[in-house]
């Protein structure tokens, strides 16, 4: 697919909102250049940083902020608060949406909750858990068709994050449904206002029950954390927890999955995979790299005008990421970068983001891949997509390298 000229944008490439084809948009974007005019869905027109080098410069550089009130559409009240979008361009204030000394302030609080040691004590909880759905699999009737995403790469991480948190497992129903109108490009304008303030009562309300009975959580933490005599407020912890949760859980799905398409879709590597010649963790980092969980990340704003190659981001405009195209560029990873390849070496990817605002859960997520991953084809080696490649349905979300499901056979 060949992203389509937006003519009242010049030189626009529009994005798809059924995200039909997202190796070829990502394609076409690459080839545009390392800075694109595009058109987000609902007409809302922005740039987008589609080479690896001219990422990770901007991804450092302080002009280009958080701060949506930098943004000259926004200030023009060009952005309805219907927007399909609004909740990943303005997500409420928290360590995402600040920059510089209020940024450090927010991500040293968040630091000494999510520490390396509470991640590591998740490990037996991760195996555990695994080792359950990986169980309740095994009493399947041999031959039959299982959808692996709903079974096992959905409800995993969910797990994961929610205790990680201390979100009780009776509130995943309704967090999986206001989710998956949270990230869609097709939720109707008319359902994102009631959408956005019920995951915030959805929040607040898990974060009020934590003030008046902690438990050893993440939420608990932040509720606690000090540094200099400075506590998190209500909204910062709240837009926190609404964050990790939302962030914790999509980008590991979306690992898990792309993985095993890219084992069953790759059987001579899938092969030395499985003789332990290719170490897992390779396969953890290419699939980061070749088919990235994260597809676009809204928004940064250009606070000054920045000069990218011999372009320029003018002030005011909006920026996104666009990792699915950064993830295959050659000037960074050489003409087989469109190729997926477990034995690459260096594998530098920035799929969990560069700079000040990398991705705090990037530890946790390859952790739950490491486990889960291994042991899904430990007990399965004789796993099989249940339908060829071309079938498999991409979600329409912008910000995820989603599918609807993935049906395999087991053995």
């Amino acid at each position: 697919m060949t992203c389509p000229v937006d003519h009242a944008t010049p030189a626009a490439l529009t994005l798809d909102p059924f995200v039909t084809d997202l190796d070829a948009e990502s394609a076409a974007l690459r080839a545009a250049g390392p800075l694109v005019r595009v058109v987000l869905p609902g007409g809302v027109g922005v740039h987008a940083v589609t080479h690896h080098a001219e990422a990770r410069r901007l991804l450092t550089d302080p002009r280009l902020v958080k701060d949506i009130g930098v943004w000259g559409a926004w200030q023009r009240g060009e952005i309805p608060p219907d927007w399909p979008l609004i909740g990943l361009a303005n997500p409420g204030r928290s360590m995402l949406t600040v920059d510089g000394d209020e940024h450090r302030r927010l991500r040293t609080l968040v630091a000494q909750a999510l520490t390396v040691r509470r991640v590591e004590k998740l490990r037996t909880g991760i195996e555990a858990l695994t080792t359950g759905m990986l169980d309740r699999l095994a009493e399947r009737p041999a031959g039959e068709s299982v959808d692996l995403k709903a079974a096992f790469a959905y409800p995993l991480p969910m797990n994961v994050i929610s205790e990680l948190m201390g979100v009780d497992t009776a509130e995943h129903p309704r967090l999986k449904a206001l989710f998956e109108k949270f990230f869609s490009t097709q939720t109707l304008p008319e359902e994102v206002p009631q959408m956005m303030a019920d995951l915030g009562a959805l929040f607040s309300r898990i974060v009020e029950s934590k003030r008046r009975e902690p438990g050893d959580d993440l939420t608990s933490a932040l509720i606690a954390a000090w540094e200099d005599g400075d506590r998190l407020t209500t909204e910062e912890i709240t837009n926190t927890l609404q964050l990790m949760v939302a962030a914790g859980h999509e980008t590991t799905i979306s690992l898990i999955v792309n993985a095993v398409v890219a084992l069953e879709t790759h059987p001579e590597q899938r092969a030395l995979v499985l003789k332990g010649e290719i170490p897992w963790e390779n396969v953890v980092e290419e699939t980061l790299r070749w088919s990235t969980p994260t597809s676009h990340v809204l928004i940064r704003f250009a606070a000054q005008d920045i000069e990218v190659g011999d372009q320029v981001l003018p002030r005011g405009e909006g920026l996104i990421v666009s990792f699915g195209a950064i993830g295959r560029d050659e000037a960074q990873h050489g003409p087989t970068a469109g190729a997926f390849d477990a034995t690459r070496t260096p594998n530098r990817h920035i799929s969990f983001g560069h700079g000040p605002h990398v991705c705090p859960g990037a530890a946790l997520s390859r952790l739950e891949a490491l486990v889960a991953l291994p042991a899904l084809y430990a007990r399965f080696p004789d796993l099989t997509l249940a339908v060829g490649p071309e079938e498999l349905r991409n979600k329409p979300i912008l910000t995820q390298n989603d599918l609807y499901e993935l049906p395999v056979r087991l053995a």
